[in-house]
């Protein structure tokens, strides 16, 4: 399998847990209604587990070994920043696609520097594309929760949305692979803006949402969502 059909595929997988997740919040009623609560809290919690290990694992180690502290901590706070700018003007336009848009606005720079990863040789593009996945997951869950509560949408139209969302993953991907590859101080750019995003979308979307009065599983699906990517990094670093 050539390189650039390696990056491909694997932003699209990557791509593809997004309508996974989505599916998954289809049949989010396994139970009693407490059950039900920890397993939704519990998947939130993941997602955020999966988003802190990709920031500490690949994003900042792989971008601060490319820049000077200055520009990293500029980069990041940028994507911080611009995230919070994005979530201001969904709750003034009052739509209900604010997890949606995150989900995109996490999905495509971590594509482009996955592409760019790949076409650098690093050994930890693998991972890159793991995490990725491993995050889309519980983001779709929750996009497909918060669009389906709003009558516009169909649970049926919301994955096939989803699905072709999952295309922008190989576009984003090529396009770092081809054009960034050489560039390492944009990727680090890239990643970094993206870490600075990821951090501010964790503790104003995520971390609000999962604590539950009297239940402790949640916290827990948490650190299994990092220790899954620490035994990946682990894995492809040994």
């Amino acid at each position: 399998m050539s390189l650039l059909l390696t990056v491909i595929v694997s932003t699209l997988l990557a791509g593809l847990a997004m309508p996974l997740g989505a599916v998954i919040a289809c049949f989010e009623k396994v139970g009693s209604e407490w059950l039900e609560q920890e397993f939704r809290h519990s998947v939130m919690a993941f997602g955020g587990g999966a988003l802190l290990s990709a920031i500490a694992l690949v994003l900042v180690p792989e971008g601060i070994a490319n820049l000077n502290p200055l520009p990293a901590c500029i980069w990041l706070m940028a994507g911080g920043f611009s995230f919070m700018a994005l979530d201001f003007y969904l709750k003034k336009i009052n739509t209900p696609a604010s997890q949606l848009a995150a989900m995109l606005a996490d999905f495509i720079p971590e594509s482009l520097a996955l592409g760019a990863a790949f076409g650098t040789g690093n050994s930890n593009a693998f991972l890159l594309a793991a995490l990725i996945a491993l995050q889309n997951a519980p983001e779709g869950f929750n996009a497909y929760r918060e669009l389906n509560a709003s009558s516009t949408y169909r649970p049926k139209k919301i994955i096939i949305m989803f699905s072709l969302m999952a295309g922008l993953g190989p576009i984003a991907a090529t396009s770092g692979y081809l054009w960034l590859s050489e560039s390492p101080k944009i990727i680090a750019a890239v990643m970094l803006f993206a870490s600075g995003g990821i951090l501010y979308s964790i503790f104003q979307d995520l971390a609000p949402q999962v604590k539950l009065e009297k239940h402790w599983a949640p916290p827990m699906g948490a650190v299994f969502g990092f220790v899954l990517g620490m035994l990946g990094f682990m894995l492809t670093t040994s």
